[in-house]
């Protein structure tokens, strides 16, 4: 029971992390209509500017405080200079100009770090673990990406249901020209989102560079499990976002853990452990089968 508590936190703090990264994809896919697969490219950002300047200050919040303005200057530049020319264009013409951006930054990214990867420690005050339970212990660095993930979600619903952006933001993805027309600078407010949107990519790859090790195209393999969120949760919403992070996290999590335990009680170890790492890898896309056999258009969609 313990590794079962043990492993529903794991799937948690993976869905958190996971809904970092979908918030922003979700919110420039479905206000903006841009489909921006350069998008994992600012979680290596962050993760790499926070890596740095940790590395070199000592100082954790130091770099996570220039990490997220690195993420999303980054990306406002990425809108203005390149994609605000691709708006009426083509989707395809969206994922190929994005995808050559993924291979630039990557390069980029070797260019001036080099090839070896990075390590970023977990601040001293996040180290070490609390008994949650009794003969539970569990790290506190990652309760800590819980909590940013929980506190993160509460802001961005204030933002979008309590204050006058939001509600122009909202706005601009139901009628683009009509909010123009009401004196609101569409452009300026576009740019805003998608650099709101790389900044929680960036806090996204901060948050897992002490879990992971920090190096070039370390975004794109998020980046598949990030389109599966927004798919199962629904294009455009952030409680979307949520409830399809926290799924993903937690049916891969699990899977993963006990798959093979329940398949020896069937087959034989080589033949259970095989059937159970094809299938654990396969159970999200499972999952996101269903969820579009029940539900097409995902389980909070935001345009209904």
């Amino acid at each position: 029971m313990l590794l079962f508590f043990e492993q529903i936190l794991n799937g948690l703090q993976l869905g958190i992390t996971l809904f970092l990264m979908s918030a922003g994809l979700t919110l420039v896919f479905g206000i903006m209509q841009v489909i921006n697969l350069a998008h994992g490219s600012f979680y290596m950002i962050g993760a790499y500017v926070c890596a740095t300047v940790a590395a070199r200050s000592g100082s954790f919040l130091l770099g996570m405080a220039l990490a997220l303005p690195a993420a999303a200057l980054c990306g406002m530049l990425m809108e203005f200079v390149i994609l605000r020319r691709l708006y009426k264009r083509e989707h395809l013409d969206q994922v190929l100009a994005t995808f050559g951006l993924i291979m630039f930054f990557n390069e980029l990214t070797r260019i001036l770090w080099g090839r070896q990867p990075l390590y970023l420690n977990v601040p001293s005050w996040l180290s070490g673990s609390i008994e949650l339970l009794p003969d539970l212990v569990y790290p506190v660095y990652r309760l800590a990406v819980i909590g940013v993930g929980l506190f993160v979600a509460l802001a961005l619903w204030f933002m979008f249901s309590r204050t006058r952006l939001g509600m122009q933001i909202r706005a601009g993805a139901s009628n683009r020209d009509m909010i123009g027309a009401l004196g609101v600078n569409i452009k300026l407010l576009y740019t805003m989102v998608f650099g709101l949107g790389t900044m929680l990519a960036g806090l996204a790859g901060v948050m897992a560079g002490p879990i992971l090790a920090v190096e070039a195209g370390m975004g794109e393999s998020i980046l598949i499990l990030t389109f599966v969120v927004i798919v199962i949760g629904g294009i455009g919403s952030i409680r979307g976002a949520v409830a399809g992070a926290l799924l993903v996290g937690l049916v891969d999590t699990l899977g993963r853990a006990f798959l093979p335990t329940l398949f020896r009680l069937v087959f034989e170890s080589a033949t259970a452990d095989a059937a159970a790492a094809s299938l654990s890898s396969m159970a999200i896309y499972i999952l996101m089968a269903a969820v579009l056999v029940w539900k097409p258009t995902g389980l909070f969609p935001a345009h209904s």
